[in-house]
């Protein structure tokens, strides 16, 4: 029995020492002793490389918008654990976790007496969320989110009424594969027969992939710009204002308050997934419903603004796409100022190739590390990058107290890389902002 949050959360990140065990055979069988509660609610199930936390943010805004109850399982956290499952938005109470994790452990347990074969901390987490929202707490609409790739993720268990594949870039090599055709056949795993698909994914990034599993499960398939588009992207201080048409409506002068071009192919993405549910009778759905659910999207720790005078942005740029994303939007968002980048990565991604990419923005760069398993070393960064304006910051907590007092009004600190960092910093900064950045 865990009688206390601790204890729960002790437990459930306990399972770490089992690793990443890609397969779905222990999720069926702890789902069949708990009666199935994922086969009880409406998913929309969402994959990719990036951008698959902010198309849910944007989905579950305009959905409360229009008076819907939206559950998400999300991953990483930034804030608490709790938020990786979330009802409109709220993390779950600490007292819902413990009582989660208390039906979930012997269940647990009985598998791995079974089978032999342990459940890993994301599959009893994932459990966690199909059992609070089929039986617990349910909602409307589930959106959830893929932990790693999709095939044989623990979350592809789920029977949902919609995909949606945001893209398919470089990432989790080692277990997803090494081309962009073999990373897109895993996300393609998620699409389901009879069931229709929105993506992001381009030509010569993985759609034929797409395609080929979607005609083999007779799946409508709709592709941003071909079925779908934006245009008239137009950025300002306050994120970014678009316009998009579709099979199921155009819209002018969208406004977001994310950050960055790509923001708005993630809206269009959940745009057109819920005016497909409109379409269908799912929802109901109004024009001023989708504008407001838009705008008032937040996804922390993307392009954030965490002060403005100094201005502080910090970004989880954590692979090659993210940076790309990140060096687009400090182009069309900060031209003219002088940019001092923090950055630090794990060891296990190609940190070369993206500060190939940040020093293209980057006037000063700065490298340290953190308290995480596979986080490189600061040497190592260092070393990798190739421009003269460089140092180490070993102590960030240090560097953080003391650089920002000496930025000008055309200077930034931008503090990017690991989302594991980035949720460190952002919970030091936010934690006193008088004593840190003299508000």
């Amino acid at each position: 029995m865990l009688n206390t949050y601790e204890e729960a959360l002790n437990w459930i990140h306990s399972r770490l020492r089992f690793g990443i065990k890609p397969g779905l055979g222990r999720m069926i069988g702890m789902m069949e002793k708990l009666g199935n509660p994922h086969k009880k609610i409406p998913v929309i199930h969402v994959a990719g490389t990036n951008g698959k936390g902010s198309t849910v943010s944007y989905m579950r805004s305009i959905l409360n918008e229009a008076g819907y109850k939206a559950g998400t399982f999300t991953s990483p956290y930034l804030e608490t654990f709790n938020e990786r499952i979330s009802m409109n938005g709220i993390p779950i109470s600490d007292a819902d976790l413990v009582r989660l994790a208390n039906a979930i452990k012997p269940v647990a347990e009985r598998v791995e007496a079974e089978t032999n074969e342990a459940p890993t901390e994301f599959e009893i987490i994932t459990a966690m969320a199909f059992l609070y929202f089929g039986e617990m707490n349910p909602p409307d609409y589930v959106l959830l989110e893929t932990g790693l790739g999709g095939r044989l993720d623990s979350t592809n268990i789920a029977e949902p009424i919609l995909s949606i594949i945001t893209n398919a870039g470089f990432d989790h090599m080692n277990i997803l594969g090494n081309t962009i055709e073999e990373i897109a056949t895993e996300k393609a795993g998620i699409i389901k027969r009879n069931t229709p698909v929105v993506t992001g994914v381009e030509k010569s990034k993985g759609l034929e992939q797409i395609r080929k599993k979607a005609a083999d499960e007779n799946a409508e398939v709709y592709v941003l710009g071909q079925d779908f588009q934006t245009s008239e992207v137009q950025s300002h201080t306050e994120g970014e204002t678009f316009s998009f048409t579709s099979p199921f409506g155009n819209w002018k002068d969208l406004q977001i308050s994310m950050f960055g071009v790509h923001q708005t192919v993630n809206a269009s993405l959940a745009l057109t997934a819920l005016s497909l549910l409109k379409e269908k009778g799912h929802i109901q759905l109004s024009d001023e419903q989708v504008r407001q659910g838009l705008y008032a999207a937040k996804w922390s720790g993307r392009y954030e603004v965490i002060s403005r005078e100094p201005l502080i942005v910090i970004d989880g740029a954590h692979n090659l796409e993210g940076v790309q994303s990140l060096t687009k939007t400090l182009r069309s968002h900060e031209r003219g100022k002088t940019i001092h980048m923090l950055f630090t990565a794990l060891e296990d991604k190609e940190y070369g190739k993206m500060l190939n990419e940040l020093e293209k923005a980057a006037d000063y760069l700065y490298f340290t590390e953190f308290d995480f398993p596979r986080a490189a070393s600061s040497a190592s960064l260092y070393n990798a990058c190739r421009i003269e304006n460089k140092r180490i910051a070993e102590d960030w907590k240090l560097f953080l107290k003391e650089f920002p007092k000496n930025l000008n009004r055309d200077e930034m600190l931008i503090i990017c890389g690991s989302l594991y960092f980035i949720s460190q910093v952002r919970q030091y900064l936010l934690a006193d902002k008088k004593k840190i950045l003299g508000e």
